[in-house]
């Protein structure tokens, strides 16, 4: 019997999100070999009769542990460690139960799913040069075969996990409200100015007296004074990516400057010229435009983000419960 997922015949909307994953996902196995005291191999688990290996587990953590090495020593390390390969035993004994599922209601995945991944790794990642994607895997000990198992089992995982979550979800303007009344202080915001800059590097990358760029910006500030508009003047004289923008910083609160530059511009009135300042190597001519109040954002503008979260908690709360169903009906043993 060959039946199709039907989540698979979504294939536009899945095969997005599949093909939005990086390359450092799809190759999380491609780890550095293990240490020499870790090359002996042994049953991890066992989910229903298929073994999962410590090998496994130590491909899945290998960065994570050496990011660790980095930050601590001692018993602390060994702590860390044994955390971190429990949590990536559990990631992998649910990744056994979703596939076994998926076996189970002998649902299918068409080969052409994995062809286009595959394509689509190869043109990104590795600029359309097939041998060089073939070089890589190989040089991390892995065959285009294994590869491709790789990429159907992440297909198939992500596929069940959408499959069982209800994606017609609705959060109520009674349960927003709630959840804005009970954390509000996650949404409040710091004094905030909307800024706009003129920036000239200064000649040879040192200030120095008598430098032209000093000059130059002397004088770009008298033409505004005099009415040229400061949004083409930036255009047209700035050094800094924001001049396609008018020179438009957009809002920035008090930790985004440096403290010196920080403190002319919230002293700055409204659309007053600051005089050119030296800060670094350049001079600047500053123009605050707007100014907000430190205070609680109003429901009406988080409104989106509020419901985004809301919804993603109930779909990570039905994911969890499905999970749940899957393992009270398994046989799981942990060594």
């Amino acid at each position: 019997m060959n039946k199709i997922y039907p989540s698979i015949r979504l294939i536009g909307a899945l095969g997005r999100a599949v093909r939005a994953i990086s390359l450092a996902l799809a190759l999380i196995a491609f780890a550095a070999p293990a240490r020499s005291a870790e090359v002996l191999d042994g049953v991890a688990a066992v989910v229903n009769g298929d073994v999962i290996t410590f090998s496994q587990v130590r491909e899945v953590v290998s960065a994570r542990e050496r990011a660790l090495r980095a930050q601590f020593s001692g018993q602390e390390l060994i702590n860390k460690i044994k955390e971190a390969r429990m949590g990536a035993l559990k990631d992998l004994i649910d990744r056994q139960l979703i596939l076994q599922e998926f076996r189970k209601k002998e649902f299918n995945v068409p080969p052409r799913i994995i062809d286009e991944r595959v394509q689509q790794v190869i043109r990104e990642d590795f600029g359309g040069d097939r041998q060089a994607f073939v070089r890589t895997l190989q040089s991390q000990g892995y065959t285009m075969t294994r590869f491709r198992e790789l990429e159907r089992d992440k297909f198939i995982v992500q596929a069940m996990r959408f499959s069982n979550v209800k994606n017609d979800l609705l959060v109520s303007p009674h349960k927003v409200q709630e959840y804005y009344s009970k954390s509000s202080a996650e949404y409040v915001s710091q004094d905030q100015v909307h800024l706009r800059m003129i920036k000239f590097s200064a000649t040879g990358g040192t200030v120095a007296p008598g430098d032209p760029q000093k000059t130059l910006a002397d004088d770009v500030r008298a033409k505004i004074s005099q009415g040229a508009s400061f949004e083409q003047m930036a255009a047209k004289y700035s050094d800094d990516s924001s001049r396609q923008n008018g020179g438009d910083w957009g809002w920035l609160d008090h930790n985004t400057l440096n403290a010196e530059v920080t403190k002319l511009i919230f002293s700055l009135p409204l659309k007053q010229l600051s005089p050119v300042i030296v800060a670094g190597d350049a001079y600047y001519i500053l123009r605050v435009d707007e100014k907000r109040e430190a205070g609680t954002k109003p429901l009406k503008e988080i409104r989106p983000d509020v419901e985004r979260k809301l919804l993603s908690d109930d779909k990570n709360r039905m994911t969890q419960q499905w999970l749940d169903g899957l393992r009270a009906k398994a046989y799981i043993r942990m060594y």
